[in-house]
């Protein structure tokens, strides 16, 4: 029996079940009622503006930037090397480091707050952008891993060893060779790691003070504390800023192969 037909109607089915909540909140962005109401009885842009104009919002939106963009150079840099040295180690050493760097996808995120928490507060870092970039880095670091190693793992080693034997000093066969060759993979872990620091709640309710709120931190507050339609904005806006990376990394990646079939 041919499993393809089946394949496609889960296939459309989850992207169904993760499709329409979507197609449900950004109506209600737009939505003119002071409560929320689907479908909207009047559109207006009024939670559009209050998302940009009310400081709680806009200083979330402005703190989830700094941190995503802080957090996406610290696990660029870091997961690119971590990647490029387990390369070079042996197979029981890479088995142990890798299982180390991507525990934090294996771990509960609750059990990494707790802990960050901890050992924050004695450092002073508890309720800092840069303590809540530091803990997204770590969270982020495994899928800039991924990428990076997935991207390695396909490439000729015979390519930097020629570099090498050419004259050419490590640093130049990482930048001349290594580098743009693993290109592809460190643009895709970065966007996976803005994704993931952006999106990212758990940690970041635990790490908030004041002045170092998040906008899913505010999402959350807003449901909890206050029936606030806001956050039907802030949703969209969060549908927008994660899904356009994804899309632009799929377009340029899709290019890049085109590009290369026909050379």
């Amino acid at each position: 029996m041919n499993a393809r037909p089946w394949l496609k109607i889960v296939s459309v089915l989850i992207g169904l079940f993760l499709t329409v909540p979507t197609l449900v909140v950004i109506p209600m962005s737009f939505s003119a009622s002071k409560t929320f109401r689907f479908p909207p009885e009047g559109w207006s842009l009024e939670w559009y503006e209050r998302l940009f104009t009310a400081p709680e919002w806009s200083t979330s939106i402005v703190n989830s930037l700094q941190v995503g963009l802080l957090t996406t150079l610290l696990a660029t840099t870091l997961g690119t090397a971590a990647a490029l040295g387990l390369q070079r180690l042996g197979p029981r050493a890479r088995g142990l480091a890798t299982g180390l760097l991507l525990s934090p996808i294996i771990i509960p995120h609750i059990l990494i707050a707790l802990v960050i928490f901890s050992a924050f507060l004695r450092l002073g870092l508890s309720g800092t952008l840069s303590g809540i970039a530091l803990a997204h880095t770590a969270m982020a670091l495994p899928f800039v891993v991924i990428a990076v190693t997935a991207r390695l793992q396909g490439m000729d080693p015979a390519l930097q060893k020629a570099g090498g034997s050419l004259g050419a000093n490590p640093f130049s066969v990482f930048r001349k060779i290594t580098l743009p060759l693993a290109l592809p993979g460190v643009l895709s872990g970065a966007v996976l790691a803005f994704i993931s620091s952006f999106d990212e709640v758990v940690i970041a309710l635990f790490l908030q003070s004041p002045s170092a709120l998040t906008l899913p931190v505010q999402m959350f507050n807003s449901v909890t504390v206050q029936i606030d339609p806001t956050i039907s904005a802030a949703s969209s806006l969060m549908v927008v800023l994660v899904s356009v990376p994804i899309l632009l990394a799929q377009v340029i990646g899709a290019r890049r192969g085109k590009a290369g079939r026909q050379r």
